[in-house]
């Protein structure tokens, strides 16, 4: 008996082995490399004074400032005299379509997309700042301030990239579109939207889009030691959702248990406690399983025999933020309210909590599963507005899937290329509706350092990425419109 399970444990160790030795990467693709003359500088001397523009999208019903928008597009025009000789349509008041028509009517447009509204600084932390937020300082080989990676860089390397290519007489087959958008952060129904209907009633069908979304990343991934470009073919769903406890009211001094804070303090412990159902599945699942081929030796042991190691897999992709965001609809309390005076128990209290929708995933279904983990009738559990379901899934064998990847590895070198799902919301969620395939992505790379920057303190990008993606951007034109 021993013998036979002594012989039964052997093979099932040499099966795992044998999978995982068998368990390998595609070849690294490589492309020649390509270069631009970019004065890096300018470049970031022009995001420095972009920065300096207050274009802030506060929430509703506040309204923007209006003049400091204007502004921003009087500095456009003159900074950027060529490409505002192309035809141009100014959309919801802030926005722009800039049209560089093609010489062959024949083949479909394509868009390049960003959005130069910002979203506000959180009162208290203008201290924690080392350097203004909104005085574009370069230091240190970098550009600091609201909005210099999320996104007034996308729209300075795109305008750049574009008079570049404009000054040198580049003249591209088909029409590219360039949509510079003013009210992405809270929605982009003034700009993204008009955008897409007036491109719509025109009959335009793009062949492609690129939004932001992702980044050439850089060190993201434990064990990787190749960047890896994550090329995004949809994004996640969007829902808030309001609780709302209603418990005894009095004076502070007799306090009791039943006290809307307490209740709703437990609410959100619940739902820290019990995130959504998830799952390694779909494009989640293509992008890590061709990340782990090229990971350590025990990475890959893992995903070769996910038949066996599913649930450790998904456990241990449940620990980090970003990667747990690929798994599920995660949950984030993100705005509370309560009480009047200190010395008062307030009779209600209110937490504002966000959900970022997987594919399998629908809004009633979020909003049962909610109420269902709260198990609470003191909780009121209110939708705060309509929400929207994931998007559909572009092509990862497109024309632009593959342009973008090319791209990729002809500026930044040796790279993985992946498809991936954006986790927040970008304007794809508009562009999509008049084009065969979007895809989110920024050409500019990035770490770990840099993404705590993202509607955070301390937002900056260095000036050598300004200049690589201004040189991407330039191929990207010249290669998907230049055929």
């Amino acid at each position: 008996m021993k013998k036979t399970l002594g012989l039964v444990l052997l093979a099932f160790v040499a099966t795992l082995l044998i999978r995982t030795v068998l368990f390998t990467p595609a070849a690294i693709e490589t492309e020649e490399a390509v270069s631009f003359e970019v004065d890096a500088q300018q470049v970031a001397q022009h995001l420095s004074a972009a920065v300096q523009f207050a274009t802030v999208s506060p929430p509703p019903p506040q309204l923007r400032d209006r003049p400091v928008f204007d502004q921003f597009l009087a500095w456009a025009r003159s900074t950027y005299p060529e490409l505002h000789q192309l035809p141009i349509t100014v959309v919801g008041e802030h926005s722009l379509l800039l049209e560089w028509t093609g010489k062959n009517p024949q083949l479909k447009p394509i868009m390049l997309a960003a959005h130069y509204d910002v979203v506000p600084v959180v009162p208290g932390t203008q201290q924690r700042w080392t350097h203004p937020p909104f005085a574009g300082t370069i230091a240190d080989g970098f550009v600091w301030g609201r909005g210099a990676l999320d996104d007034k860089s996308g729209v300075i390397v795109m305008m750049e990239a574009a008079t570049l290519l404009l000054k040198q007489g580049f003249e591209p087959q088909r029409t590219v579109y360039f949509a510079f958008d003013h009210d992405e952060e809270i929605g982009g129904n003034e700009g993204a939207a008009a955008i897409t209907e007036l491109l719509k009633s025109q009959g335009i069908q793009l062949a492609w889009s690129l939004d932001e979304g992702s980044f050439i990343l850089n060190n993201m991934y434990p064990g990787m030691t190749l960047p890896v470009a994550s090329i995004n073919v949809g994004e996640k769903g969007y829902l808030s959702l309001d609780l709302t406890a209603n418990g005894d009211s009095g004076h502070s001094s007799m306090p009791t248990t039943d006290a809307s804070i307490y209740l709703l303090a437990a609410a959100i412990e619940r739902l820290r406690a019990q995130p959504l159902p998830g799952g390694l599945e779909g494009v989640a699942l293509q992008t890590m399983d061709t990340i782990a081929r090229y990971s350590s030796f025990g990475q890959r042991l893992l995903f070769a025999n996910r038949w066996l190691f599913q649930g450790l897999i998904e456990d241990e992709l449940s620990k980090s933020g970003p990667t747990n965001a690929q798994l599920r609809t995660t949950t984030a309390p993100t705005l509370l309210q309560a009480g009047i005076k200190d010395n008062v128990l307030p009779g209600t209290a209110t937490a504002t909590v966000n959900f970022r929708l997987h594919s399998r995933d629908t809004l009633e279904g979020v909003i049962e599963q909610v109420k269902a983990i709260i198990d609470d009738e003191r909780i009121t559990v209110t939708r705060r507005a309509e929400g929207s379901l994931p998007s559909r899934v572009s092509s990862a064998e497109g024309e632009g899937f593959a342009h973008i990847a090319k791209v990729s590895r002809q500026l930044f070198g040796p790279l993985i290329v992946v498809p991936g799902i954006t986790g927040g919301g970008t304007n794809s969620s508009h562009y999509e509706k008049i084009a065969d395939d979007a895809y989110r992505i920024n050409l500019l790379k990035l770490g770990p350092e840099d993404i705590a920057g993202f509607h955070g303190t301390n937002e900056k990008i260095s000036v050598a990425n300004l200049a690589q993606g201004t040189a991407a951007y330039a191929q990207l034109i010249t290669l998907g419109a230049g055929e």
